[in-house]
Formats: structure tokens, C-alpha cells, sequence
């Protein structure tokens, strides 16, 4: 395949950290990207250069170009963590074929993205592209999450923004292992779908009675774990309602308000703990050959139709600068870029 000189990418427009925490909310872009044309990455040791199919546009990735994610941002460095292409170049026994990857050199909003070679995941080939474009981020992280609710030993879990791709994976995830879902969301309008997904019970964030609602399904289920993507008062309220050894895992942070510990006493009394779960930290901690089995499950429930991708839309690599902030506004939904 023949490789161009030059690229067209969204490339960043700052350095480091911004301060704020505004959340992945975005009503422009021009703030924090251009699209430019740049030249095509080229890959060192241990590199490959991967020309882009479709990449994906993952709450991280807003947090990281507004400056908000837990890694600086590099200026002139293009954007988009995950996508699925065809690796063109670069040591790699994968040559010629379609991988999805995280990219961490050049980013995935371009034409071209490099990363490192060691981390491409191979794709079958009856994985359909919006699948395999967000294999890694939403389904490894439900994977290695629920490995933490299967080793808790309970019956049932809790997870909020459950309407999200990587709610309605864990959902999919307890109702296949017999394992009941606590879904939270904000809207009420929500709780049908995600019943018929397997969510067991459904609590609504916005009624004034969601606390009140949720103590006999407490009493009654007894959840040890809680799947933390907002990082909210409401959260915090159920964490303290669970029962003894419970625990809060976090792994976002959807809400601009922090949340108030009021009843710290539980974590020395009654055993529960808040901790964080980062995928990438998980990725490199996790045997290869664990995790080539985790990645064979997730695309087996992708084809098998046990888990779909639900597209909110795909946008124009040329057209992100304008469309994109509209389309991360549709709910229940995952918006992708297509170069």
C-alpha cells in the first residue's frame, strides 16, 4: 500500500492540563482542535503506522482535549485514543491486517495514527466496524469491572449511567451470568429499554424519591459493588445506603459537582472502600493470556449479537470541527469518526 506524505488529522491546541472540570459535555471544538494537514507519522521501534477505518469518540476523549483526563495533551499531536484500521507499516507480524488499537504516539481523528506494536488486537473478520472500533475502551472495561462484581461473591450490582454503550455491556454482562442488575440513570423515559436489556431494577436519579425507592431493593438484593461513571451526590447516597463491605468503584467522571462523604465511619466500621479503576493500568496488569481471552470473548459477544454497538452517528473526519458537538448530544447512542 502506498503511503502519502502528508495526512489530514484533528490535531491538538494546547499543552498539559487546563484546571477545569467541566465535564465531557462539548458545544464547540474549535477551542481545543483544528483540522490541518500534517505529515504522516513515522514509525520507529516497536511502532506501527495504522491507516484509520473508523475511530471511535469515547467520553475520554473529551475530557482529554479539553485538558481534564488524567494525561497531559500534547500540542500539534493529533487527537482519539481508539479506532480499527490496517496496520501499513512498522514492525509487526499483523502487516496487511485489520486491528483495533489505543493509539499512543499519533492519534486515531486523522487519516493515520501510530502506536506501539505490542498492543494491536487482531479482528475477525465477521466483527462488524463499529464493533471493532470500540472493542477496546467500553468492553474491556465491563469485562475486567464485572470480573470485580463476579469475585464479590453477590447476587446483584449497581451501576449509574447505565443507559451509556458501556452500561447497556454491563447489563448484557449480569443478565448472561445470572448476576441482577441495579441500572441508575437520570431519565425515567430510559427504564423500559434497559429493563428489556436485563437490568433487574431501575432507579431514576431525578425523582425526589429515588432514595426511598432504593432501600428496599438495597435491603433486599444486597449489592456489594458499585460502578461509578459519574462520581455524584447520588452515588455517594447509594454507596453509604449498601450494605457492609461495599464497594465504590469509580472509573469516571460524567458529573461537574463533586460528591459529599458524609458518613465516612462506614469505611472503618463497616469495611467498604471508594477506589478507582483505570483500563489502561488494568491492561498492563492483566497476564496476555488472560486478556487474549477477555478480547476472544468480546468479539464473540459482538457477533454473536449478545452485545451491539449502538451508532449515534458517524461523522466526516472533514466535518468534525462542525457536526461533532451535535452528535455527542444524542442519547443512547455511540458517535464514531470516519476519515
Amino acid at each position: 500500500m502506498s503511503i502519502p506524505e502528508t495526512m489530514r488529522a484533528l490535531v491538538q491546541l494546547h499543552d498539559g492540563y487546563s484546571g477545569t472540570q467541566e465535564g465531557p459535555a462539548i458545544d464547540t471544538v474549535a477551542p481545543y482542535l483544528e483540522l490541518r494537514e500534517i505529515p504522516v507519522p513515522q514509525p520507529a521501534a516497536g511502532q506501527v503506522l495504522i491507516k484509520v477505518d473508523l475511530a471511535a469518540v469515547n467520553p475520554s476523549d473529551l475530557h482529554f482535549i479539553k485538558g481534564e483526563y488524567g494525561q497531559p495533551r500534547i500540542k500539534d499531536c493529533p487527537a482519539g485514543f481508539e479506532g480499527v484500521g490496517t496496520v501499513v507499516a512498522g514492525d509487526s507480524p499483523f502487516m496487511g491486517q485489520r486491528v483495533s488499537f489505543f493509539a499512543t504516539h499519533s492519534g486515531t481523528w486523522a487519516d493515520y495514527a501510530m502506536t506501539e506494536a505490542q498492543g494491536l488486537v487482531p479482528c475477525r473478520p465477521d466483527l462488524a466496524a463499529a464493533d471493532a472500533a470500540g472493542q477496546i475502551v467500553n468492553p474491556l472495561t465491563a469485562m475486567a469491572m464485572f470480573d470485580i462484581v463476579r469475585e464479590s461473591g453477590a447476587d446483584s450490582f449497581i451501576l449509574n449511567a447505565a443507559g451509556s454503550q458501556l452500561g447497556k455491556l454491563l447489563i448484557g454482562l449480569g443478565r448472561d451470568y445470572g448476576i441482577a442488575p441495579i441500572a441508575v440513570v437520570r431519565r425515567a423515559e430510559q427504564a423500559d429499554l434497559l429493563r428489556e436489556h436485563g437490568a433487574a431494577e431501575v432507579l431514576i436519579t431525578s425523582d425526589e424519591d429515588m432514595m426511598a425507592n432504593a432501600a428496599p431493593i438495597l435491603r433486599e438484593r444486597k449489592p456489594r459493588i458499585l460502578l461509578d461513571a459519574v462520581g455524584d451526590q447520588a452515588t455517594a447516597d447509594l454507596f453509604f445506603a449498601m450494605p457492609n463491605r461495599a464497594r465504590w468503584v469509580n472509573y469516571g467522571k460524567l458529573s461537574t459537582t463533586p460528591p459529599q462523604l458524609t458518613q465516612m465511619g462506614q469505611l472503618i466500621f463497616q469495611q467498604k472502600v471508594i477506589e478507582g479503576f483505570w483500563l489502561t493500568r488494568w491492561m498492563k496488569d492483566t497476564a496476555p493470556q488472560k486478556l487474549g481471552a477477555v478480547i476472544a470473548e468480546v468479539q464473540e459477544r459482538f457477533v454473536s449479537g449478545k452485545w451491539q454497538t449502538d451508532v449515534a452517528a458517524i461523522v466526516p473526519l472533514a466535518d468534525v470541527m462542525q457536526s461533532l458537538p451535535a452528535a455527542t448530544k444524542v442519547v443512547d447512542g455511540k458517535v464514531f469518526i470516519k476519515p
